[in-house]
């Protein structure tokens, strides 16, 4: 396949050029507040959401309002994980910053959007449903772009090093999130989305002041810009599109059955995203016989490194975003009521109890990137997903009602296990590709990392209602019963999918009085039946035994997903140096 021509930009920052200017530090701190923006908001409202809905007046809990819940969780990843490969091309085509800098631009509107909703109910919620997705292309941005200009910006040497303080506050992220929203939706629940606002502003100021274009932008085989390639584009956005949002609604009940994998429309989903995706390589490869530029260079994966390397990345993203959706329902529907905690006040809480984990990969990814270069990337990786996989067996054993010493301990060593990998497998799959490929690859690459997070959505929850469907009714049976609710009240609550307790403690709310108030049984109940079935122990300890089955079920799972990552890891061949 001929390589297309290059034009040259600007300067290259790199260290064979001489620069001494310090530009790749103000690359890297600022392509580390974009990956910090984009993920702290891919996570701040899920602790957000009741304090949402309650000013916009709707219950996500309504079965009539379920579809508005999702959206508001998966929009903004699923149409990160859509865009980034895409917006990473026109990186390649147009200027890798160029295109980064407007994700700033695009984020900081969004969020005015987000937090001037005019509309409350319904509408209130398409329109943040909305603005979020528009959010989500700001991100994408930021995602498809960041990592491209990072290695562009520094020397092999070094190069770890920044994708390690880069990736790994890109993946803290996403926790810190859940405890900003939490103080924020204390305060007021619009200010959520007015804390984007001065960063993202801050950092299109400074990324367009600073930040250069320094590479190459890629032309077609006649010297001209090389243009989009829309077919490729269009069947990777809808196929991706359709198999994230059906594996996102395969959560939902469907025919009595707990969970909806049965539904016409989700196996129509999962189906055609599939073809659609398998038809996206077929178009793709025919582009690039005829000599034209394809959105993605498919034949990338025939390196063993770049295949096997995003591989693992799948596999870890899906158990990292599995882990800390199970996590918070533990520690909300569980663990924090049985020790006092108000279920309200839960989700603030459950996001300073996870705190640890945050703390692993700030300790462990930079110095991972570093050491990586001296020592070779694979052990890194491969030593970190077998650090995961032992945690994983750990939270596997321990008790519902655990110890938090013995959790925290978990949780550090899941985190540092996680820094271990991340950046050596970024430094490695990155330095497998030619230059003028870097931002479309950059982009496949925050592709998979997205993916696993909508996957997980929809692969963990589905793990947990299974767990929690075998065992869960017949507990809610005998404990309603026991304590004077009618017995066809009972058996109309022990009938209901296992989704609206776990969304009930996922958003902190009090899963008995939500599984109860439809039936008005507890208008007639003494006051001290109400206090107790709605008090802070009860439904933890009716649901200990089947927590505890479905957590063995759902963490069993992440195992083995982490385990692949092990094996995708230690096949990778060490990539030529570029």
């Amino acid at each position: 396949m001929p390589r297309a021509a290059v034009e040259e930009c600007g300067p290259s920052p790199d260290a064979a050029s001489g620069d001494l200017s310090g530009y790749r530090w103000v690359a890297l701190s600022n392509t580390t507040m974009g990956m910090l923006l984009a993920t702290v908001n891919a996570s701040i409202v899920l602790i957000s959401l009741p304090a949402i809905f309650r000013g916009i007046g709707l219950n996500p809990l309504d079965p009539g309002n379920i579809s508005y819940l999702l959206w508001m969780i998966v929009g903004f990843i699923l149409v990160s994980a859509v865009l980034v490969v895409s917006l990473g091309r026109l990186g390649d085509m147009y200027g890798r910053v160029r295109v980064y800098n407007l994700g700033f631009v695009v984020f900081a509107l969004s969020s005015v959007a987000l937090a001037l909703v005019p509309f409350g109910s319904d509408a209130g919620a398409l329109w943040l449903i909305g603005w979020r997705v528009v959010q989500g292309v700001g991100g994408a941005m930021l995602f498809a772009n960041s990592t491209a200009i990072l290695i562009d910006a520094f020397p092999d040497s070094q190069r770890g090093m920044a994708l390690g303080v880069n990736q790994v506050a890109g993946i803290a992220g996403s926790f810190l999130g859940l405890v900003i929203g939490g103080l924020l939706a204390e305060w007021h629940w619009r200010s959520v989305f007015w804390v984007s606002v001065p960063i993202a502003v801050i950092g299109a100021v400074w990324s367009y002041r600073s930040l250069r274009e320094s590479r190459p932008v890629a032309r077609d085989g006649a010297g001209a810009r090389a243009t989009l390639d829309w077919p490729g584009n269009l069947t990777f956005a809808v196929g991706l599109s359709v198999l994230l949002a059906a594996m996102v609604y395969g959560i939902n009940p469907y025919g009595g059955q707990p969970t909806g994998w049965t539904n016409p429309w989700v196996l129509a989903g999962l189906i055609g995203g599939v073809l659609l995706l398998g038809l996206f390589v077929l178009v793709e490869s025919r582009t690039a016989r005829r000599g034209a530029q394809p959105m993605f260079h498919v034949e990338l994966f025939r390196s063993p490194t770049f295949a096997l390397g995003n591989l693992a990345s799948l596999m870890a993203s899906i158990g990292r975003g599995g882990l800390q959706f199970i996590l918070i329902i533990w520690l909300q529907g569980s663990w924090l009521p049985l020790r006092g905690y108000e279920y309200e006040s839960a989700p603030l809480w459950a996001a300073i109890y996870l705190l640890p984990l945050t703390v692993g990969f700030l300790a462990a990814g930079p110095l991972a990137g570093t050491l990586s270069y001296r020592y070779g990337e694979r052990r890194f990786a491969v030593g970190g997903l077998l650090l995961v996989a032992g945690t994983m067996a750990g939270l596997m054993v321990i008790p519902v009602d655990f110890p938090y010493w013995l959790f925290a301990l978990l949780l550090v060593l899941n985190g540092i296990g996680s820094g271990l990998f991340t950046a050596p497998n970024a430094s490695a799959v990155m330095g497998a590709v030619p230059l003028a490929q870097r931002g479309a690859a950059s982009g496949m690459r925050a592709t998979f990392l997205n993916s696993g997070q909508a996957l997980s959505i929809g692969i963990f929850f589905s793990l947990m209602i299974v767990g929690l469907a075998s065992t869960l009714p017949d507990a809610l049976r005998t404990g309603l019963t026991g304590q004077g609710v009618p017995v066809v009240v009972a058996d109309q609550v022990a009938a209901l999918p296992p989704v609206g307790s776990l969304f009930a403690a996922f958003l902190g709310y009090n899963p008995m009085r939500e599984l109860l108030a439809p039936s008005g049984v507890l208008e007639t109940l003494p006051a001290t039946a109400v206090q107790t079935l709605t008090g802070k122990t009860f439904f933890p300890q009716l649901i200990v035994g089947p927590f505890q089955h479905g957590l063995v079920v759902v963490f069993g799972a992440a195992l083995v997903l982490t385990l692949v990552g092990v094996v995708a890891s230690a096949l990778q061949t060490r990539p030529r140096r570029r």
